[in-house]
């Protein structure tokens, strides 16, 4: 592997933790409580897992220049993973066997606001 390409790859981890960070900020300044980070299941990575109430958010970070592209970031392949990771994470966590899991996006753009979208992919 060349030197470029691993100086691109830290990079990008070291921006994908911020905007992870930034996320988990937002999202405890509207009430959510953050469970954990970069959590690994058999299912895939779990950005952010975060509770609100009887709401278990399985939470996809994504930095683009807007909203949409983030949205289209995350296959349909991948948001069937963190759905099954989530409902398995909240099977095995006696706290969590009630909660209704849903799939939310935080989106990040330069120079602007992160943007929360609950249950972001409704339906799709």
């Amino acid at each position: 592997m060349s030197q470029a390409r691993r100086v691109r790859g830290l990079a990008a981890r070291t921006s994908g933790r911020r905007a992870e960070l930034v996320a988990a900020l937002w999202l405890m300044a509207k009430g959510y409580r953050i469970l954990g980070f970069r959590l690994k299941t058999p299912q895939g990575e779990i950005d952010l897992l975060a509770q609100r109430g009887r709401i278990l958010a399985v939470v996809e970070v994504k930095r683009r220049r807007t909203l949409d592209e983030a949205l289209e970031a995350v296959a349909v392949e991948q948001r069937e993973r963190l759905r099954r990771a989530g409902a398995n994470l909240a099977a095995r966590r006696p706290a969590l066997r009630d909660a209704a899991v849903r799939l939310d996006l935080v989106a990040l753009a330069p120079g602007r606001w992160p943007q929360h979208r609950a249950d972001a992919w409704k339906g799709a």
